[in-house]
């Protein structure tokens, strides 16, 4: 073993040990990154990079997509656009089997496409359906894992802040990304759906079956999640923005309808403004850290060497794929979404494209993986914020009510996995 392949193992010892001290991870990797990079090249070089990474991160213009994406799903919730969600699901859902919880996932899947957030989805869902969901006779375990799993959809149906740093990191397309996983969103609130219609059973009152006029009629209060939606999305798919520009039109379209709907006054805006100011410095601090990182993986050539000694096992593609992703579920019991992103895929992204794996395909793989994470103990971040959220709801409660879904999950990602032409057939169709 060399010296450089002992540093190597130091440096990952550190990181994790800081980590588990519950350390930020952006500080983390970049303390790693700093100090292990100035024990092979020196701690001029070193410091060079420390003074150089945090510009090029903050002023790099595919990164500025961030923040505004962040900006618009603050707008979406202090827009009330959740409960209007809610209310017209409901409208065409709530008299079958399992209706509220059908009306859940439904706006669920509405309020990702346009927050991107997970933490987000969960929260605000947690508060306008888990109140009607037990009016209605849910049992918890069942009304809260409903919520729970939906709320993984904001990582993954587009926008996806999660999808934009994968792009960020392996320097691919961020639009194709995200056309990328509009068939597995819409894939993953269909077998929810499922889920829900088949363990639903009794335990629930179906609601009243409208009229269609009626439901029609509720579909007003969504004209601006529509609009949105085609704007940002169908505009990166048309070729017509950047995702940058769409995400700066879907920011100030939120807002303005915020406005107009007389939701977001002066001291509305600077709220939302602080907010978003606040988890957008959060992920640019994750991401300073995971470039000063990175320096430290290229110095050492941790990847190189993965790589070698992955490809030396012979197992085949689909093999070390499998073995890749094993290893994301159980990182995913102890990592959130985002750690994991950052710190794992710049090491075994290598591998996947030597292994001739298409890298758009993977990264809807590899974010699938990752939200398996928000749902699964022990960390199950969605988990945490409906129990901060709905204090009366049992952390052991919700991780029952999302075992279904963890199992559907697992089996999406098989057939994703193994058949990537599901994945690639809406970006091969762009422009």
């Amino acid at each position: 073993m060399s010296e450089t392949d002992v540093i190597a193992i130091a440096g990952f010892t550190v990181l994790f040990g800081l980590m588990a001290l519950r350390v930020p991870v952006g500080i983390a990797m970049g303390v790693v990154g700093v100090g292990g990079f100035a024990q092979i090249a020196g701690w001029g070089p070193a410091l060079n990079q420390l003074a150089i990474s945090p510009l090029r991160v903050i002023t790099d213009y595919n990164t500025s997509l961030i923040p505004m994406f962040i900006l618009m799903g603050v707008f979406a919730t202090r827009s009330g656009i959740s409960a209007e969600l809610f209310g017209a699901a409901r409208a065409w859902v709530g008299h079958l089997r399992g209706g509220l919880g059908l009306a859940t996932i439904s706006a669920c899947a509405g309020f990702a496409a346009i927050s991107g957030s997970s933490v987000a989805t969960a929260a605000t869902m947690s508060r306008v359906a888990l109140p009607q969901m037990r009016k209605a006779g849910y049992r918890d375990e069942l009304a809260t894992g409903v919520i729970a799993s939906g709320g993984t959809l904001g990582i993954l149906i587009p926008p996806s802040v999660v999808l934009a740093v994968y792009g960020y990191i392996t320097q691919q397309d961020i639009g194709t990304l995200f056309i990328a996983g509009v068939v597995p969103g819409a894939l993953a609130v269909g077998m929810y759906l499922a889920v829900v219609w088949l363990i639903a059973g009794k335990q629930a009152d179906r609601g009243q079956r409208l009229t269609l006029r009626a439901r029609c009629g509720a579909l007003r209060g969504i004209w601006a999640v529509m609009v949105l939606f085609v704007a940002v999305i169908g505009g990166i798919y048309a070729g017509v923005v950047t995702p940058t520009e769409a995400a700066a039109a879907g920011a100030f379209l939120t807002g303005l309808i915020g406005v107009l709907r007389g939701r977001l006054n002066m001291q509305g805006l600077r709220i939302c403004l602080v907010e978003a100011l606040r988890t957008a410095v959060s992920i640019y601090t994750i991401l300073i850290g995971a470039m000063l990182f990175s320096y430290f993986l290229a110095i050492t050539q941790t990847p190189q060497k993965i790589t070698a000694w992955l490809t030396d096992l012979d197992l085949g593609a689909y093999p070390t794929l499998g073995l890749i992703l094993m290893f994301f579920l159980i990182m995913g019991c102890i990592l959130d979404a985002m750690a994991m992103i950052i710190l794992l895929v710049p090491i075994v992204y290598p591998v996947v494209v030597a292994l001739g794996f298409d890298p758009i395909w993977f990264g809807i793989i590899v974010v699938m993986t990752v939200e398996l994470g928000m749902i699964t103990p022990p960390i199950g971040m969605n988990v945490y914020v409906i129990n901060a959220v709905i204090r009366d709801a049992k952390l052991i409660t919700i991780f029952r009510g999302v075992m279904p879904f963890v199992a559907v999950d697992l089996l999406r990602l098989v057939v994703l996995a193994l058949i990537p032409a599901i994945t690639l057939w809406l970006p091969n169709t762009m422009n």
